[in-house]
C-alpha cells in the first residue's frame, strides 16, 4: 500500500496522522496501538512486515548516518537480528555467558547498580529510547513516562514488545534507525549499549543529534560498556582495543561491528562539545558506564 499522511486504522478505524514520512503507520495504514499489537495477531503482523517492505523499498539508497561506515551499520543491523534469541543470555549470565560465580555476581551486583541509578533519575514526561534492542531497559523506563522505543531491525524489537506486554506495559514501538533525524522534542532520551557502537570519527555528530531531541533542560541517559575480560561470551574475549569487534553467535555465525570502549572523560568532552551544558559519566566498577547530560 502507498504511504499514508492521514488514514482510518484498517484494524480499528479510529483516524490517525502520522508525524513524518518515515513513520511505518503511514505504511502499514494502522494507528499506533494497533501497530503495538502486532506481535499477537496475525494480521497486524502481516501489515507490519509488508509495511516494512514497502519502506525499504522506498528508502533513499544511502546508510543510515552517512559517512564512510555503511558496510558496518548493515552488518550490525544484520548482527542484532540474529544475535535477538541469545541477548537476554548476556545480561542474565546464562550459557557461553556465565564466567563462574565469582564473576557472575560480580555482574549481577553492577547491572543492579545500573539499575537503580537508572530508576533513581528524576525523568518524565515523554521519553525517547534509541537503539532499544530487545528492551531490557524499557519496562523501567515505561514507567516513568510516555515511552517510545526505536530499533533499526525489527527483530528485537519483537521481544521488547512481549517484555512490555509480560509486564502490563505500554510503548510506542517502530523501527527507526539511531541515525534518524528528530522528528520532534521530548522531554527525555535514552540509550542502553549504543555508544560504544558509534565510532569516534562519529560521536560528536550521534550526540548533536541526541541533543536536537531534547526540549531545553531535557536530559539524555546512557548505559554502555567499559572492557572487562568477563563481559562477553566465555568463547570471546573482549579486545579493550581497536574501533571494530568480530562477534561469534551461539550458532557459529560470525559478524564484524563497531565496538569502541570509551573512557568517561572522553564521553563528557564529547557532550559538551555536542552542546550540552551538564554532562556527568560514572562507572559502576568493572562493568558499565553511567552517563547523564543536560540539553
Amino acid at each position: 500500500m502507498p504511504f499514508r499522511p492521514t488514514f482510518d486504522c484498517l484494524w480499528c478505524g479510529t483516524s490517525h496522522t502520522v508525524r513524518g514520512h518515515d513513520d511505518l503507520e503511514g505504511w502499514a495504514h494502522l494507528c499506533p496501538a494497533c501497530l503495538g499489537r502486532a506481535g499477537d495477531n496475525a494480521f497486524l503482523r502481516t501489515r507490519l512486515r509488508a509495511a516494512l517492505a514497502e519502506r525499504v523499498s522506498t528508502a533513499p539508497t544511502p546508510g543510515p548516518g552517512g559517512g564512510d561506515g555503511p558496510d558496518l551499520d548493515a552488518e550490525m543491523r544484520a548482527y542484532y537480528a540474529a544475535r535477538a534469541p541469545e541477548y537476554d543470555d548476556w545480561y542474565l549470565r546464562r550459557g557461553r555467558y556465565s564466567h563462574g560465580p565469582v564473576h557472575d555476581v560480580a555482574w549481577q551486583s553492577e547491572l543492579d547498580a545500573a539499575t537503580r541509578w537508572l530508576d533513581g533519575l528524576p525523568i518524565g514526561g515523554e521519553i525517547v529510547e534509541l537503539a532499544a534492542g530487545t528492551g531490557w531497559w524499557s519496562p523501567l523506563l515505561a514507567q516513568k513516562g510516555e515511552l517510545s522505543i526505536y530499533d533499526a531491525v525489527e527483530v528485537p524489537l519483537d521481544r521488547a514488545r512481549s517484555r512490555l506486554v509480560a509486564h502490563g506495559l505500554r510503548a510506542h514501538i517502530h523501527v527507526r534507525d539511531a541515525w534518524a533525524e528528530p522528528d520532534r522534542l521530548v522531554d527525555a532520551l535514552f540509550t542502553g549499549f549504543w555508544l560504544s557502537h558509534v565510532p569516534r570519527e562519529r560521536l560528536v555528530a550521534f550526540l548533536t543529534l541526541a541533543a536536537g531531541w531534547l526540549r531545553p533542560g531535557g536530559t539524555y541517559a546512557f548505559v554502555d560498556s567499559r572492557p572487562d575480560p568477563q563481559s562477553g561470551a566465555v568463547d570471546q574475549p573482549v579486545a579493550a582495543d581497536g574501533e571494530v569487534s568480530h562477534r561469534r553467535l551461539a550458532d557459529g555465525r560470525e559478524f564484524v561491528i563497531p565496538k569502541v570502549f570509551y573512557e568517561p572523560a572522553q564521553l563528557e568532552a564529547a557532550l559538551r562539545e555536542a552542546g550540552f551544558g551538564q554532562a556527568a559519566v560514572s562507572t559502576t566498577g568493572r562493568f558499565f558506564l553511567l552517563g547523564r547530560a543536560t540539553r
